[in-house]
């Protein structure tokens, strides 16, 4: 059995985000992805695909030949596109510096792509904030299995009149905040 690569080594890059995102909680062939993604080039799309498979962030449901050719339908993996805890505190500085700052690119990259459509709508389905929060390690974790149940419904693009919407969150410290006894 195979080893596989840290997560964040896999989804921390651009195009493979770009990726992830189109395919989200759905089920979507290459062509899909090649046509949501015309900028990039088919050989450097199937070799980033082709990566977040082999990392199982990516599984493929369905294979058909279409035109002599093999046509893939692709689903999120079992690992997901996320960089779980462990992972994170493996994370040298820099490391870490840098997946964040490739998660706020693809964030506002996702933003400036949404912005573009200049959608009337798209003010009806936007916002951003910030607050901070007094917790424990307890509290987060109840925090995040609560979210998770109150998510859960939407996860799913069934249902007349849904929108694809994107959830971003951080975690950040608060620099100098004294523990909680």
């Amino acid at each position: 059995m195979r080893n596989p690569s840290p997560i964040a080594d896999v989804v921390m890059h651009p195009v493979r985000l770009r990726i992830i995102q189109q395919v989200g909680t759905r089920e979507i062939t290459t062509a899909s992805l090649r046509s949501a993604l015309p900028d990039v080039a088919q050989a450097t799309l199937y070799r980033h695909i082709a990566a977040l498979v082999d990392a199982d962030v990516l599984t493929v449901v369905e294979e058909r030949r279409v035109r002599g050719a093999v046509e893939r339908t692709f689903a999120l993996g079992e690992r997901m596109a996320h960089v779980d805890h462990d992972e994170l505190l493996e994370m040298g500085s820099r490391e870490l510096q840098q997946a964040f700052l490739t998660f706020l690119a693809h964030l506002g990259e996702s933003f400036d792509r949404a912005s573009a459509a200049e959608d009337p709508r798209f003010r009806d389905f936007l916002g951003f904030g910030e607050t901070t929060l007094h917790v424990t390690t307890d509290d987060l974790a109840a925090i995040q299995a609560g979210l998770g149940e109150l998510l859960a419904p939407y996860l799913t693009a069934e249902g007349e009149g849904r929108r694809a919407v994107t959830l971003a969150t951080a975690l950040i410290p608060t620099d100098g905040a004294a523990p909680l006894d």
